[in-house]
């Protein structure tokens, strides 16, 4: 008898309610390990025309060097490694299977630099050729690793809309990032 696969049952918001996204991005930042060299980072993408989440990840949610990419797994790289598997394709192809306008809610600023190597977070964004139109952001990358994080410099230069929709969260955001520092 073969085993159904489960795949995972995700809540729904009302459309454009940043606060509900954005929290339960957080939720997915607590589920990261915490450690001194790494942020505890949660993201959710989401079909922002129905309020309906695609997939989530958090930081270190994959094994280091899963599926051949260096060092650790960042949040937004497994919300976009779960649509590639959930659709059997190459994660840079994912854009060929997401809704017209899908939203990405980040607790923190995306990558632009790695010191793994790995590829960044705004690069895996925007090679989805403007299938992500909006990244909502929490905080920015404090310069804990990286002196100068320009992944929203270089999202908008790409075309991409980045917003900070939840400002007064920034302590509580901060505190779950920087969780084991």
């Amino acid at each position: 008898m073969m085993e159904a696969l489960l795949l995972p049952v995700y809540p729904t918001f009302a459309v454009g309610d940043h606060e509900a996204f954005m929290e339960f991005a957080l939720v997915q930042a607590r589920k990261s390990p915490p450690a001194p060299n790494k942020f505890c980072v949660g993201a959710v993408l989401v079909d922002a025309d129905k309020g309906v989440v695609l997939s989530t990840g958090y930081s270190l949610e994959y094994p280091r060097d899963y599926k051949g990419d260096r060092g650790t797994t960042h949040a937004e790289q497994c919300c976009f490694i779960k649509i590639a598997d959930k659709y059997d394709t190459p994660e840079e192809n994912i854009h060929t299977v997401l809704p017209p306008n899908t939203a990405l809610y980040t607790t923190m600023e995306p990558c632009n630099e790695r010191l793994s190597g790995n590829t960044t977070c705004a690069t895996r964004i925007l090679r989805l050729k403007s299938a992500i139109k909006t990244v909502y952001v929490g905080i920015r990358e404090p310069g804990t690793f990286i002196a100068h994080n320009d992944g929203q410099e270089r999202l908008e230069a790409g075309g991409v809309k980045v917003v900070y929709p939840v400002e007064h969260w920034r302590e509580k955001i901060t505190a779950v990032s920087m969780n084991g520092h």
